[in-house]
């Protein structure tokens, strides 16, 4: 296994992915009943973005660093840039979280967080990371056996974080099927899944796996710093998020449009809208329902 994210820490898939993640938990913090966040794929938790990884790639530069001293921040980035400004309290940026600290510092003292790392040395620092929290169990194994593993949780409510290095060719299909199993074991799960926005055909073949899970509700929130079309590059990155809570549509309408114009390197650009519709109560069971079209920056 190759993939490490200390490499791509901080880069622009991480800016969408972590504010998305910081409005859900946020979200899902309206209600005082507690829920459990859980990570598949966990990371380390923390990163040094001075250190040798991130400093070989640089990606940093052209993610959460053109956001760093923004003046103008929509209302739903406050939580996010909170903690990234609490972990570089010197005012110099250094230090970014990775979605397991960003959740343990945005989570209650009633929520519980579930991380799952596979690789063995990013294991042991990510606990390392969260040794004294209570509240957090780390788990060594692997992230595709996490819906099955894990869910259904005491809580009754859970938020599920999806976010592979998308290195094989059936990793697409993968998270297909783990938000399958991930509704199947408690369908009222959020779950968030992150992709990269590379092979346009695999895409496509993607989208229609995921509207075949099962999931009640999918939205599909899509950020592009090239355009969409050109090939062997990262030009963007997307979440398809089961169940979303109610609010994350609108914010994401603030956010998206914002984050296309900071963070777009050729072209910026961006994608909302609904891969499955909650259907209307009077539709018959196995019914089709028109999806509304998307807004495209």
């Amino acid at each position: 296994m190759n993939y490490r994210h200390a490499f791509h820490a901080g880069n622009h898939a991480d800016v969408l992915k972590h504010l998305a993640l910081a409005r859900l938990i946020a979200l899902l913090a309206r209600k005082e009943a507690p829920f459990a966040y859980l990570d598949s794929h966990a990371g380390v938790g923390l990163y040094d973005l001075q250190g040798d990884a991130a400093s070989r790639t640089g990606e940093w530069l052209e993610g959460i660093a053109r956001l760093w001293g923004a003046a103008d921040l929509p209302a739903p980035a406050a939580d996010y840039l909170r903690v990234v400004r609490e972990l570089n309290a010197d005012g110099r940026l250094r230090h970014y979280p990775g979605s397991p600290e960003l959740a343990r510092r945005l989570t209650r003292p009633q929520d519980r967080l579930l991380l799952n790392e596979k690789h063995p040395e990013d294991g042991r620092l990510l606990k390392e990371n969260m040794a004294g929290d209570r509240r957090v169990a780390v788990h060594l194994g692997e992230g595709w056996h996490v819906p099955r593993a894990l869910l259904p949780v005491a809580e009754k409510r859970a938020l599920l974080l999806i976010d592979p290095p998308f290195e094989q060719a059936d990793e697409p299909e993968r998270c297909a099927q783990a938000l399958q199993e991930a509704i199947g074991r408690m369908r009222q799960t959020v779950v968030a899944i992150w992709y990269p926005i590379k092979d346009l055909r695999q895409l496509r073949r993607f989208y229609q796996d995921l509207q075949k899970s099962g999931a009640p509700t999918l939205l599909r929130a899509e950020l592009y710093v090239h355009p969409a079309d050109e090939a062997q590059r990262l030009n963007g990155s997307g979440l398809a998020i089961a169940n979303p809570p109610w609010g994350l549509e609108e914010e994401l309408r603030q956010l998206l449009p914002w984050l296309a114009g900071r963070l777009a390197q050729s072209q910026g650009g961006w994608r909302l809208d609904w891969l499955i519709e909650e259907q209307p109560a009077a539709a018959k069971p196995g019914a089709q329902v028109a999806g509304r079209k998307g807004r495209k920056g």
